[in-house]
């Protein structure tokens, strides 16, 4: 099992990193060490003083494909959840200055939290999913998935180009605007729509 993730898929949270918009999707990995265990809480890890949450729509892919053209990818997947890409962004921003990847910054262990599944056949139009992230009862993001640069079936093809996906792969679709840091007693909830499909307690 892999996990891929797409980077600045919101304009808005691009322009809030100072990032360009990308022209396509932006992709790197995490390992499955990344997965936050069922029912843990988030450790922050002791290399960094910033850790921020960046909430995202989650889905699994549940059939093998390679080159798989936009127009099939709904066949690909039948879940989907929400989840965080929790991301030491003072690392990141030392390593980017460097020009060196930031594996180190997003991939590290527990950096990749997930929810609930919920099945896809229960939204009428998955390019208009409200999803918000609480933390300690206050919005502190809120996104919609009609505002991503690319939909889930145009990200799936764009991996797929690239990587073969298998039964159980994650994809992260990317973060709205708002990402900012936790501290120690933080705690997260992550509702798509009107549905709670996370709760975390950070440590």
């Amino acid at each position: 099992m892999k996990i891929i993730c797409v980077g600045r898929n919101y304009v808005d949270h691009a322009k809030e990193l100072g990032n360009q918009v990308p022209a396509e999707p932006v992709l790197f990995l995490k390992p499955d060490t990344a997965l936050v265990p069922k029912r843990n809480p988030f450790f922050i890890p002791d290399f960094s003083r910033e850790i921020h949450h960046e909430l995202e729509l989650v889905v699994r892919i549940d059939k093998i494909g390679k080159h798989i053209q936009e127009k099939f990818a709904h066949k690909y997947f039948n879940q989907l959840t929400l989840g965080i890409d929790f991301t030491a962004r003072d690392l990141q921003h030392a390593l980017k200055q460097k020009g060196l990847p930031w594996e180190k910054a997003k991939a590290f262990d527990g950096s990749a939290l997930i929810g609930k599944w919920v099945e896809k056949s229960k939204f009428p139009d998955l390019q208009n999913l409200e999803l918000k992230l609480l933390k300690n009862d206050q919005l502190v993001q809120k996104g919609n998935s009609a505002d991503m640069l690319f939909s889930i079936h145009r990200i799936i093809e764009e991996v797929s180009k690239y990587f073969t996906l298998k039964i159980g792969d994650l994809i992260f679709t990317g973060t709205p605007a708002g990402v900012g840091p936790v501290q120690p007693q933080d705690k997260l909830e992550g509702f798509l729509e009107d549905q709670r499909l996370f709760s975390i307690n950070v440590k």
